[in-house]
């Protein structure tokens, strides 16, 4: 199954519109500031992947490099575990939830290198 980045890239974004929306108005007075600013945290690295993403799956389009849709399935493995694990952890206080978001902070990193490879090797310019 193919799977279009484009759409998954605007359906995330609109994720993260609602969550943000969510964290600023429903969350405000019910968790600590300290929570507040992990979940905004969260929201932050969410918006940011999803433009990366955008961007790898425009890029794909004239570039269909192999290396181009590993990259956009690592921002989406990202986005899932760093922003996910942190807003499970500020919605629900388990603790235990905060060790998954290195593993999303990691897949981030792989997603632009994999970017920066695939550049190298086939230059879209």
């Amino acid at each position: 199954m193919k799977v279009n980045f484009i759409l998954l890239a605007a359906i995330l974004g609109a994720l993260a519109v609602a969550l943000g929306a969510f964290g600023a108005h429903a969350l405000e007075g019910h968790y600590t500031p300290k929570a507040l600013k992990i979940y905004h945290t969260g929201v932050e690295y969410h918006f940011y992947h999803v433009f990366a993403l955008l961007f790898v799956a425009i890029l794909s389009r004239h570039n269909p490099a192999s290396l181009l849709r590993l990259s956009a399935w690592f921002f989406v493995a990202g986005i899932v575990l760093f922003s996910g694990s942190l807003y499970a952890y500020v919605l629900t206080g388990i603790h235990q939830l905060a060790m998954i978001t290195p593993m999303g902070g990691v897949s981030f990193i792989i997603a632009w290198v994999l970017l920066f490879v695939s550049e190298i090797k086939h230059p879209s310019l």
